[in-house]
């Protein structure tokens, strides 16, 4: 006697169909359309994954940046003053120091600049 899927490929079609509800048009209700569209969200999905660690970045320079500016000097060369000084921490926690705690933020801005003068 020979073994039939129906049984599985409901299920398979079951789960695609309970991943898609609440997609657009026939991407939630006709089997090839919501694994189409699926593949195509788990895609984008892996990508942006990736962008927001880009874009975490960008946002903890452009605090530094508005912060170390307020203080006379520029990222570039506060960044670089920070490495001649061999402070090493990271654009997230800086960011944070340039946001909670200034005065700990200004003495890192001063041995920046200590260090490129020296």
């Amino acid at each position: 006697m020979r073994v039939k899927g129906g049984s599985a490929s409901n299920k398979k079609r079951k789960k695609l169909f309970s991943i898609t509800r609440g997609y657009w048009g026939q991407h939630k209700n006709v089997y090839r359309r919501a694994k189409e569209a699926f593949l195509a969200a788990m895609d984008r999905a892996f990508g942006d994954r990736k962008r927001k660690k880009r874009d975490y970045r960008r946002m903890w320079i452009t605090r530094i940046s508005a912060a170390v500016r307020a203080e006379g000097m520029n990222y570039s060369s506060f960044i670089n003053g920070l490495k001649k000084a061999n402070v090493t921490m990271n654009r997230k926690m800086l960011s944070e120091l340039a946001i909670h705690d200034r005065d700990a933020f200004r003495q890192l801005v001063s041995q920046a600049k200590s260090a490129l003068h020296a």
